[in-house]
């Protein structure tokens, strides 16, 4: 037995000291050697109804036999629910409750016999050996194993009698529930539907993905496994393995290498554990812990003992959470315990008894530091203090048993009353076959003030009490209740946590981590690999443009189109909008270059109006000079149409205006080169051109060349309209704004045609350069073509090559370049001569070089 000096000096540690006698917690003291087995037996009662009263001596004299550490927690409370209803002047009046018991250290076939041989001792207790008038109704109430209940349900059949009715406490189990086989069979216990939603909304609520699962190869652990499974694959929670343990020992210990290999190879930290403590599961479980397999086990009250049987240090493992049936404490029952006869009971209660409770009136306790005490002064603390047994769901079970009998049987009664006549004698002289029919239909509120139906089909769904249980040395074991599970609260409110409760419990708020895979960050998304667990992955950063800001995450969100994704992509920045503007710099200069070259062109016009009767001037065709001019004029300002925010009517005019403007301006330079040419071969002898020159033929250039134009700008603009282009996605981070030129061919059709006109101009011009006449400007005519043609040609390339508002840049700089091409070879030279000059733009000068045969331009 373990002594309570030693509990006292674990006590006497400072922590342990100032936390361990909160009032949520218990203690829980075992015996180093345990001579009943690590396995909880259980007991099988035999209650009846008695119309005499009951000496409180006769239930003593039955407390006083030798009763295993583990049973007491069976026997207890069904003793003060007997002595609580015989006491009870509304219930069964005149009526008592007397109880007997057996223990069941052996199971199966042996519990079988040990029944037998009990009950044909107490002739009374056996069917239709009734030898005393008293003791007509009995129920058996059996538990917690399978075994024990299936072997008496079978013997008590043997009899064809309803007399007897069988309530079972432990967990519910399917197979009992089957009303052709077990007619007369009652379990206690509620059903555990939502066990295995409740034990995952405890791994979801610690962030566990990556569990263990070990059960009970039967239809109980099959039907659990199915349960579990629905539940973590809607909550994306994974097994790592499921390990099922055959009920046949010698089929088991062929398979244990193998089961063992499953649970010290798996990366989980966590393993639920579900089955019948008497089978070879809990064989297998304790052989894992005598291995030093480090987990956190999951599972239900009844692995109370199994999971705190052995000794283990404060950093072995991080305990066992157990699922217990959701119940208020039994009011007196605690009062029920003290009074029992201290002389005889405490030291049981101290030394071998289950769970001990602790007020925080041990701070006020006499022996106040604990670790001088003496084993008398230790007992005589113990016994000042306030203690109470934690039930668990077997005990609360028995306690409920004899409160359904006594129900039921009340109801019997006061329906037998109504209809016998009243001088029939005492009330149980009646037959008790009707007992069956009255203990399935009962409902009842208990004591603690739960609702408790018979009736096996209407069964209520549990409510769930969750328990953290640490283990200590020499099997001292602390047991905190953290939470609580309802079925019956919305989806997302049914687990509620104690955080304060947990972190007192075990002195951190974080639990230990149980991942398959690390999540991954944002800015990254899941990579699946065939043939794995879903809650097994990489992590790959997001494709171009897609971010994630969540950690776990399976796909990767791309953004919108007026944003972009950062370097980290876990965020969408938003995208800059670019254009040529008239604040950037380079529209900026673009734009002042357009301005200041139509100004000047405008006043070369003005230099030409004014020295209009000079014969520089007149030599060349002042129409078409001014008609050039003009042209120019516009051809740099419609450069501006390319600079600012697009828009439709931008984009429209951007392509007619210099398309329809440059073919004027070169239609011009074509009409003068063909004006020059005309006019030395009509000066000829003998040349018939004259006519041409003097009807002003090539004026007629420009219409038609223009109108020709038009025709193409109409059709391009029927086909396909030039409209705003935002592209998106060209540049990171850019918005491009651009004209989209709409028709591509239509486009190279205009720019062609006045590619044809300028080559034209350049070859007339190149053919005259050299003729002999007075101000002859074929040469400049010559240089301008040739300019002219080599911008456009290096603008084709150069504007492919580029995107957005370099691209516009590029076109905007061809058109000005261009446009002073022109403007630069062929009005130059003239103004030069007008303004700087002007004694060569005079009749006697040039007389004075045609009779010295020099031309003059």
């Amino acid at each position: 037995m373990l002594t309570l000096s030693f509990f006292f000096w674990l006590l006497s540690i400072p922590l342990l000291m100032s936390s361990f006698t909160h009032p949520k917690c218990f203690w829980r003291m075992k015996q180093n050697e345990d001579k009943d087995g690590d396995v909880v037996t259980g007991c099988v009662f035999f209650l009846a109804a008695v119309q005499s009263p009951v000496e409180k001596e006769h239930f003593d004299s039955i407390l006083d036999v030798q009763i295993p550490t583990q049973n007491y927690q069976f026997v207890l409370p069904l003793g003060f629910a007997v002595e609580e209803i015989n006491r009870n002047p509304y219930l069964l009046p005149n009526v008592s409750l007397i109880f007997y018991f057996f223990t069941n250290n052996y199971g199966g076939k042996k519990a079988f016999q040990n029944s037998i041989n009990f009950a044909a001792k107490r002739h009374s207790l056996l069917p239709n050996y009734i030898c005393e008038d008293e003791t007509k109704c009995e129920v058996v109430i059996t538990g917690p194993m399978l075994a024990t209940s299936v072997s008496l349900t079978s013997f008590l059949q043997l009899y064809k009698s309803p007399q007897y009715s069988q309530l079972t406490y432990g967990p519910f189990n399917p197979i009992l529930s089957d009303s052709e086989q077990f007619p007369y069979l009652y379990q206690m216990a509620s059903k555990d539907t939502f066990l295995a939603r409740a034990m995952v909304s405890l791994i979801l609520h610690f962030n566990w993905n990556w569990v263990g699962l070990v059960i009970s190869d039967d239809d109980q652990g099959n039907q659990f496994l199915s349960d579990l499974r629905g539940e973590t694959e809607a909550k994306t929670v994974c097994l790592a393995f499921v390990s099922m343990i055959p009920a046949n020992t010698h089929l088991y210990m062929s398979r244990a290498k193998v089961y063992n290999n499953q649970i010290m190879t798996s990366s989980t930290n966590v393993v639920i554990i579900y089955g019948d403590t008497d089978s070879t599961l809990a064989v297998c479980f304790i052989m894992w812990k005598f291995q030093g397999i480090q987990k956190l086990w999951i599972t239900t009250s009844q692995w109370d003992v199994i999971t705190s049987k052995r000794d283990f240090t404060l950093d072995s493992f991080h305990g066992t959470f157990a699922f217990a049936h959701h119940h208020a404490e039994i009011s007196g029952f605690k009062n029920y315990v003290q009074r029992l006869n201290p002389s005889k009971y405490t030291n049981i209660f101290l030394a071998r008894l289950g769970w001990m409770y602790f007020s925080n009136e041990a701070s006020t306790s006499r022996c106040k530091t604990l670790e001088n005490c003496s084993l008398n002064a230790s007992l005589e603390w113990l016994k000042l203090q306030r203690f109470d047994m934690a039930l668990n769901d077997d005990s609360y079970d028995v306690y409920n048993a004899v409160y359904a009998m006594a129900h039921s049987l009340h109801e019997m009664l006061l329906h037998q009353a109504e209809n016998q006549p009243i001088n029939s004698g005492r009330a149980l002289d009646s037959d008790c076959s009707e007992f069956h029919v009255f203990l399935k239909k009962t409902h009842f509120i208990n004591p603690v003030g739960d609702a408790i139906d018979m009736n096996q089909k209407e069964k209520l769904q549990a409510k769930y009490g969750i328990y953290h249980i640490w283990s200590f040395h020499h099997g001292v074991v602390l047991k905190v209740k953290i939470g609580e599970f309802n079925p019956y609260f919305p989806h997302g409110q049914q687990l509620h946590l104690s955080e304060d409760m947990l972190e007192w419990d075990t002195g951190i708020r974080q639990m230990p981590s149980s991942l398959c895979s690390v999540d991954c960050h944002p800015g990254f998304r899941k990579f699946h690999r065939e043939e794995m667990a879903a809650c097994c992955f990489d992590c790959t950063s997001c494709p171009e443009n897609e971010i994630s800001n969540e950690t776990a995450v399976d796909q990767c969100v791309r953004c919108p189109e007026e944003q972009y994704a950062n370097t980290e992509q876990n965020h969408c920045l938003q995208k800059d909008v670019i254009f040529l503007s008239f604040d950037d710099p380079l529209g900026s200069a673009l734009s002042c270059m357009a301005l200041c070259l139509s100004v000047f062109t405008a006043l070369i016009l003005g230099v030409f109006v004014k020295h209009q009767d000079t014969p520089i001037v007149k030599a060349n065709n002042l129409i078409l000079s001014y008609i050039l001019l003009i042209s120019l004029i516009f051809c740099f300002l419609s450069s501006l149409l390319f600079i600012g925010y697009p828009s439709s009517a931008t984009c429209i005019l951007q392509q007619t205006t210099y398309g329809v403007v440059f073919t004027v301006a070169v239609s011009t330079v074509l009409a003068k080169t063909i004006t020059v040419v005309l006019a030395f071969k009509a000066t000829a002898p003998g040349r018939r051109m004259t006519w041409l020159l003097v009807s002003g033929a090539p004026n007629y250039i420009i219409p038609i060349c223009t109108i020709i134009q038009i025709i193409l700008c109409a059709i391009w603009l029927g086909a396909s309209l030039p409209s705003v282009d935002i592209d998106a996605h060209s540049e990171h981070g850019q918005i491009i704004i651009v004209c989209n030129k709409g028709s591509v061919t239509a486009f190279y059709c205009v720019l062609g045609y006045l590619g044809f006109l300028a080559l034209g101009s350049f070859t007339v011009a190149f053919s005259a350069r050299n003729l002999p006449d007075t101000f002859n400007e074929a040469k400049f005519l010559t240089f301008s073509m040739l300019l002219f043609c080599s911008v456009w040609v290096t603008f084709l390339p150069v504007y492919h090559s580029t995107k957005g508002k370099i691209m516009v840049a590029v076109e905007v700089f061809s058109i000005l370049a261009s446009s002073a091409g022109l403007l630069g070879c062929i009005f130059v030279p003239k103004c030069y001569i007008i303004l700087l000059r002007p004694e060569r733009n005079s009749l006697q000068k040039l007389r004075e070089k045609t009779s010295s045969g020099t031309h003059v331009l």
